[in-house]
């Protein structure tokens, strides 16, 4: 059909506007009546009205990490990496509902008021599930960690969460990014080559991104700026085609990062101009851009370096998930439309922020039971650059609370009447100035305790140029070089000890501290992460006993970074709890409480199995200590004579409980195929006959800081090697 006639077609009767007619007729009816403009215009974040077929402009750009981000007042939930430290699947889930339910009235109160600007859409650039294998990347504070099994259990409960579960309307559409193999450096991240072999592609890499495609059914995925073995991420063959979509069945679209298509030719030089580009990476899958290079598609049709066809593959993609999100219906057809405005920024959503924040805690020490603190102390003093400071709860792509308790604030509120608190800041984050010392010494010396709040802010770890989370004109710095505790805070840390006040140390970051000198010297410390806009009474229900901590690490807090392979080495050994056999300041995840825990009873049923069979392993966890608590229940696998290397020991299952004292439950997991299977020299997963040690506690197995052992038991496969899907 002629560009003329197109351009000329009505929709007076058009299949595309009948919401009865099945997605796939109504999307093939739109995209016949566009003109190849109009095709090339959708395929950029900030896609073009089309007036004449009553298509709104769209712009695909949102984000929801922790909470409805950029887009005005909003529930502020902690930080990714803190969500990661709750270990709880059902919570996760229960954010992300509640994350999408203020999605969505906020996208309907856009329209009524005619607004179709970034940050009011529906689909939204979250989850991160990068694995973090290295404390000194600074956006590992938005992945869940540097395991890829938390990883995959918490982002698939987020992308449910995020998308609904109607039959036939999408909530929202989820986006796990940055796929894959991505995880710093950052300023070398728009042209660096991630080299990578296929055992750790497939052992660490890609399962996250497999479990939220195929049990999550994300509807969409983000490219990262990088390459992975020589392809840019955004046009590769290999993880676009061949992996996400041939081998996983991945039917939705792919967006590219934020300038990712522009690198391609400018930074990556793998082609020499944007209509390269722009065809290499439609023709091999990645179907919208974030950024403009699209719109040299005109020049690449015209050019013979793709055809229409191909591009209305991706347009198909593209509006099948508009469709799906009931945007060409009217409102009351879509159920989700009906969700009231009320619902963004509720006493119901600060409730869940409250207690995921709680929840994040992690205690990681408590010498002589130093904590809780009395309530009805004489005088407290409160110190730090972290202690008062509102910006420092949120992270980095984060909304904006009506209102946030930081520390002080929670901790005043928390004591009695009669309690004084006093407050100094001391020092800046990393600024050299000691001019608070003295202040900060002068409260301690009057105080029956001191609080130090210390730590990092966005000022310190983040994204590439990030203005997010720090103040006045300054941006991030990135990556970190160190990870020890910023000096100027370490010497504060240390006067304020000095003065013999008991100390107890909260540490508020995204990322692994070396706090080496305060695990020798420091009674209590606590880590809370950007802990979100009920940080300061989460953390004050912590210290005074009002609630009992029972989070646990996501990552390894390494002693130094002589303990970590070169920051550009992406193969795995020596990164990880998996693959390091460095002896950590805090293992990954480790996690104190104030009552104690007795496991026994362990049932490995079968003990020995086929390839493809499946064992169930029980153990029974009893409250043995005075306090009600949460307990993580954890199970690690040890391949104990594989024919290939594998990790040392990795997490294969964990469940979150709550026991009341006295209380005990018995607590089953299940052990399929894939959880026993390793990627051999040809590359594919398969499951091997021999023995694997399975270790259930509250732990991970030789956690010499572990309260108590796990409990550790052998299962047996017997038969052929078998391949595993």
């Amino acid at each position: 059909m002629a560009e003329k006639s197109k351009a000329e077609m009505t929709p007076a009767d058009a299949i595309y506007l009948d919401p009865s007619r099945p997605v796939a007729e109504r999307v093939d009816d739109l995209i016949s009546r566009m003109t190849l403009e109009e095709k090339i215009s959708q395929m950029v974040h900030s896609a073009a009205e089309i007036e004449r077929l009553g298509v709104p402009e769209y712009d695909w750009w949102n984000e929801c990490l922790h909470g409805v981000g950029r887009a005005g007042v909003a529930t502020v939930f902690p930080q990714a990496i803190g969500m990661a430290a709750m270990w709880d699947v059902p919570l996760m889930h229960r954010i992300a509902v509640a994350i999408s339910d203020e999605a969505r009235a906020k996208h309907h109160e856009a329209l009524r008021q005619g607004i179709h600007a970034r940050y009011t859409g529906l689909t939204f650039w979250s989850p991160n599930i990068n694995i973090f294998r290295d404390p000194r990347w600074g956006r590992g504070q938005e992945t869940y960690g540097e395991d890829p099994y938390l990883t995959a259990r918490l982002g698939v409960a987020f992308v449910r969460g995020l998308q609904g579960d109607d039959p036939k309307y999408l909530k929202l559409v989820a986006t796990p990014k940055h796929y894959a193999v991505h995880s710093g450096p950052e300023h070398e991240r728009h042209h660096f080559d991630a080299v990578v072999d296929e055992r750790d592609l497939r052992e660490t890499y890609l399962p996250a991104f497999q479990a939220t495609v195929q049990e999550g059914k994300a509807v969409s995925v983000m490219g990262a700026y990088n390459r992975t073995n020589g392809e840019p991420c955004c046009a590769s063959r290999t993880l676009l085609q061949r992996i996400l979509r041939e081998e996983w069945g991945f039917d939705g679209y792919v967006v590219s990062d934020c300038g990712a298509i522009r690198d391609i030719w400018k930074n990556h030089r793998v082609v020499e101009t944007p209509a390269q580009a722009a065809a290499l990476a439609v023709k091999n899958g990645c179907d919208l851009n974030c950024g403009e290079t699209y719109l040299a598609l005109r020049d690449a049709v015209a050019e013979g370096l793709i055809d229409e066809a191909t591009i209305d593959v991706a347009l198909r993609r593209l509006f099948t998930a508009r469709f799906r999100l009931g945007m060409f219906d009217p409102p009351e057809m879509v159920p989700y439309a009906q969700i009231p405005y009320e619902v963004n920024d509720s006493p119901a959503h600060r409730q869940l922020a409250l207690q995921a924040a709680q929840e994040s805690i992690v205690l990681l020490k408590n010498a002589h039971g130093a904590l809780p603190l009395r309530k009805d102390l004489s005088s407290i003093a409160v110190i730090g650059p972290n202690a008062d400071d509102a910006i420092v709860l949120l992270g980095n792509y984060n909304g904006t609370p009506s209102r946030s308790v930081t520390m002080l604030e929670g901790i005043r509120q928390k004591v009695s009447a009669k309690t004084r608190v006093m407050y100094a800041r001391g020092c800046d984050i990393v600024d050299d100035s000691r001019d608070g010392f003295a202040e900060a010494v002068a409260a301690a010396q009057g105080a029956d305790v001191a609080i130090v709040v210390l730590g990092l802010s966005q000022r310190v770890e983040g994204e590439e140029g990030q203005r997010e989370g720090v103040q006045g004109k300054g941006v991030s710095s990135g990556d970190r070089t160190e990870i020890d505790l910023p000096g100027v805070q370490e010497e504060l840390l240390q006067a304020v000890h000095a003065t013999g006040t008991p100390v107890v140390l909260v540490l508020l970051n995204g990322s692994a501290v070396a706090v080496n000198w305060a695990d020798a010297h420091i009674p209590a410390i606590v880590e809370a992460w950007y802990p979100g806009e009920e940080g300061g009474t989460a953390v004050a229900d912590v210290l005074f006993g009002d609630y009992n901590p029972g989070g646990r690490l996501p990552v390894t807090f390494y002693k130094s970074v002589d303990q970590l392979p070169p920051f550009r080495d992406y193969a795995m050994a020596g990164h990880t709890y998996r693959y390091s056999t460095a002896e950590p300041l805090y293992a990954f995840g480790y996690g104190l409480s104030y009552t104690t825990f007795r496991y026994s009873d362990l049932q490995i049923t079968p003990r020995v199995m086929a390839p493809d069979g499946e064992a169930q392993v029980s153990v029974r966890v009893a409250n043995t200590g005075p306090r009600a608590g949460d307990e993580v229940v954890q199970l690690y696998v040890r391949d104990v004579a594989a024919s290939v290397p594998v990790p040392i020991r990795q997490l294969q299952g964990f469940q979150r409980v709550h026991l009341t004292p006295g209380e005990s439950r018995a607590v089953t997991f299940s052990l399929t195929p894939r959880q026993l299977s390793l990627i051999d020299e040809r590359g594919q997963r398969v499951v091997e006959p021999g023995e694997f040690e399975i270790a259930v506690g509250g732990s991970q197995p030789d956690d010499c800081k572990a309260p108590t052992p796990p409990l550790r038991g052998m299962l047996t496969v017997r038969g052929e090697t078998t391949r595993v899907a």
